[in-house]
């Protein structure tokens, strides 16, 4: 059954809707009413045939290490139901060749009593023209628009427009598209790039601009809190992202930077680095 983005949740608000990230993974746990959620974003299938036809640049298939991964994260995790956060595919059209491929067979691995809901990411294209009516998966498939969808007391959407109103209304949104990243530099002047969590509180400023959100709660009362906001770092480790701790970077959101506050970056594996445009 595809969840209503407009339901209210179920019993009304809950004490705490937590958002639990998977230590050392680009993935995160919540458990909600009835249902347990394993989230990721920006899994970018077949990002390397877009490279070869994009750039010209040659990189071996990271399919199998994907699939393999997400697979594992789902044993260990035990979700009811697979969020993507969007971008499974890499593609803006139809899937062809070698994405769609990796998701077909990624699909069918999946066990028959995972349901999977695909928040529509830009790089989706026309994934619904076949995922959800493909006789060789098991799992029940949901797509939704990228503008999110509510799950209780989380919303969830993928970032690169702006979310619906009723994500806005919960208590945490968690959304990709960004791949938040961070430049390290040691005491001799090398400098990594790792990936990040971006964690922090929605900020009212951009939303109150737009006649659509009349009506959020939080936005008309200043005694409320605004949401807690989770920007969760790729899937794919090969797709770069937003070095959130360099100055002159433009984030990829319409609602980044200026609808955060009290922005945090963390590690994959917990380690929290504080406020992101000092780290």
């Amino acid at each position: 059954m595809r969840d209503d983005p407009n339901r209210p949740s179920p019993g009304g608000t809950s004490p705490s809707a937590h958002v639990e990230p998977v230590p050392g993974e680009p993935a995160a746990t919540a458990t909600i009413v009835g249902e347990r959620l394993l989230l990721i974003a920006d899994y970018h299938a077949g990002y390397e045939a877009g490279l070869r036809y994009e750039r010209g640049v040659e990189v071996p298939s990271h399919a199998p290490d994907r699939r393999e991964r997400l697979l594992a994260l789902c044993e260990r995790t035990q979700p009811d139901r697979l969020v993507v956060l969007g971008d499974l595919m890499h593609s803006i059209g139809d899937p062809g060749g070698a994405e769609r491929g990796e998701l077909e067979v990624l699909f069918e691995s999946f066990s028959a009593d995972l349901a999977v809901t695909v928040v529509k990411g830009n790089h989706d294209g026309r994934i619904e023209t076949w995922l959800e009516d493909s006789h060789d998966i098991d799992a029940t498939v949901d797509i939704v628009s990228g503008r999110g969808i509510a799950f209780s007391d989380i919303g969830v959407c993928h970032g690169h427009t702006w979310p619906d109103p009723a994500v806005l209304e919960r208590d945490v949104v968690c959304l990709g598209h960004e791949h938040p990243c961070v430049r390290l530099t040691d005491e001799v002047g090398g400098s990594r790039a790792e990936r990040a969590w971006l964690r922090g509180r929605l900020a009212p400023a951009p939303f109150r601009e737009r006649s659509d959100y009349e009506g959020v709660s939080w936005l008309e009362h200043a005694d409320e809190s605004p949401p807690r906001v989770v920007v969760m770092p790729a899937f794919n480790d090969l797709v770069g992202g937003t070095w959130i701790n360099v100055a002159g970077q433009s984030f990829l959101s319409p609602f980044l930077p200026d609808g955060l506050t009290d922005g945090e970056a963390y590690l994959l594996d917990g380690t929290r680095l504080g406020p992101y445009e000092s780290v």
